[in-house]
């Protein structure tokens, strides 16, 4: 496997990669500049040398007819030449310069400059001519010269740059191993962190950068703290509850085995099925509130409140029926809202099946499914007891169950609606029924129009 590359080498690269290219832009632009101001400074030189010469061959060349060499008085005398030219005729030359012009000229005066080889070497030449246009004079320099003076100026200006790099590339690591040692500090507290440490991560002087990392690795280990607590919590839940309904089906189970009555075995046995009916209802419901709480609830979408609502009382129909209860269901013909049809068909269960279980036979439970402000409204209501507010407090609390109530269950399923509650974004309240004088559960839905 490669390794990832390290965040510090790669900044350290990025920084010297940026000094080295400006660097290298700032000598090339110093390079044209001072090769431009050279030019420009030595083209004025040889322009006032000729001119100089013009003025000076006026009065000391007149019918002399014999070229005079002049004396070279300086080392660099070599590298600059000039000829005057009188009539047509060299009058005055420095000793490195040619007998031919050093630019072509047929009588004719020309002025302005000229890069011309002469004897293997490349020259720079000003031409100029006498007030009377008779005196042509040629003042040259060697290229090389020029060469020389811009490679003098450039060494004394880029020679501490080159020697300041090395200075400058180890402040550049010192200074990024120094700005990403907040991220290497939170490695080592990682690596060191036992797997069951859950706590916050706190690294001191880290910078504003890493406040968004530290706080999605807060919030997980959060997260992560609470879904292992829930799942601690669901499994001692589970093992508690379940403990009683399996202790009454052995426990019936042993009475059927030791009967020797069939009536008494019968009713073992009708106690039995009762209890696996009563296991496997608390079962279901403990499934459901684990998948509710390890996130996994599907996607929200459009459907028919009223059709769902309508198939959760046809199904609830029997239980009613068997303890001579009245169940009605008022709603319109369809209702649109924004839910998912399983979580709101476990929700109304819920609610329809407490309101059967713990109203008295004969009682009335009606169920209305209708429109709302925002949405749709749900209401499960009774003729029951109904319940006291501080049992009322009490509900979504789980296994918790009204003492004296006479009806076995979970006590979870009110855990179940609160909790299918929380993801259709829907409002739950309960109070006391104004027309049946029970318990009167009413839930908020959106409605799919504003989903």
């Amino acid at each position: 496997m490669q390794r990832p590359r390290s965040l510090q080498g790669r900044l350290l690269a990025l920084v010297l990669g940026v000094v080295a290219a400006v660097w290298a832009v700032a000598a090339a632009l110093t390079w044209l500049d001072v090769r431009h101001e050279l030019d420009e400074l030595l083209d004025s030189h040889l322009a006032q040398a000729a001119a100089l010469l013009v003025v000076q061959q006026a009065g000391e060349i007149e019918d002399d007819h014999q070229a005079v060499n002049a004396p070279s008085l300086h080392r660099y005398a070599p590298k600059v030449a000039f000829q005057v030219f009188h009539d047509g005729r060299l009058a005055m030359r420095s000793a490195n310069a040619p007998v031919q012009p050093m630019l072509a000229f047929s009588g004719s005066a020309t002025n302005g400059f000229r890069t011309v080889e002469m004897a293997g070497e490349t020259w720079r030449v000003f031409a100029a001519h006498g007030r009377e246009r008779d005196t042509q004079v040629f003042v040259g320099e060697q290229i090389d010269s020029r060469n020389d003076i811009l490679w003098a100026v450039l060494r004394s200006g880029l020679t501490p740059m080159l020697f300041a790099l090395p200075l400058l590339a180890l402040a550049a690591w010192w200074a990024v191993r120094q700005g990403v040692a907040p991220l290497r500090a939170l490695g080592r507290t990682l690596a060191q962190r036992q797997p069951q440490a859950l706590q916050p991560i706190a690294v001191a002087g880290a910078p504003a950068e890493m406040a968004p990392m530290l706080d999605a690795l807060n919030g997980l280990f959060e997260r992560i703290g609470e879904l292992m607590a829930s799942e601690r919590r669901f499994t001692a839940d589970a093992a508690h509850e379940l403990r009683t309904p399996i202790a009454a089906i052995r426990a019936q189970a042993q009475v059927a085995s030791a009967s020797v009555d069939d009536a008494e075995r019968r009713r073992a046995l009708s106690a039995t099925l009762q209890g696996c009916d009563r296991a496997t209802r608390l079962v279901e419901q403990l499934l459901t509130l684990s998948r509710l709480e390890s996130g996994s609830a599907p996607a929200l979408a459009a459907l028919d409140a009223v059709a769902v609502v309508r198939q959760v009382v046809a199904e609830a129909a029997g239980l009613a029926l068997d303890k001579r209860q009245s169940l009605a269901l008022e709603a319109p013909d369809s209702l649109p809202v924004h839910a998912e049809a399983t979580l709101l068909s476990v929700l109304a269960r819920n609610l329809v099946d407490n309101a059967i279980r713990y109203s008295p036979e004969g009682a009335s439970v009606r169920v209305l499914v209708r429109a709302a402000p925002g949405g749709a409204e749900l209401t499960v209501e009774d003729s029951g007891p109904g319940m006291s507010e501080p049992d009322i407090a009490h509900l979504g609390e789980r296994f918790f169950r009204v003492i004296g109530s006479g009806q076995s269950g979970s006590g979870l399923g009110w855990s179940i609606t609160r909790r299918i509650a929380t993801v259709l974004a829907a409002q739950v309240s309960v109070s006391r029924s104004v027309s049946l004088g029970g318990l009167a559960v009413t839930v908020q839905l959106g409605s799919a129009v504003h989903s």
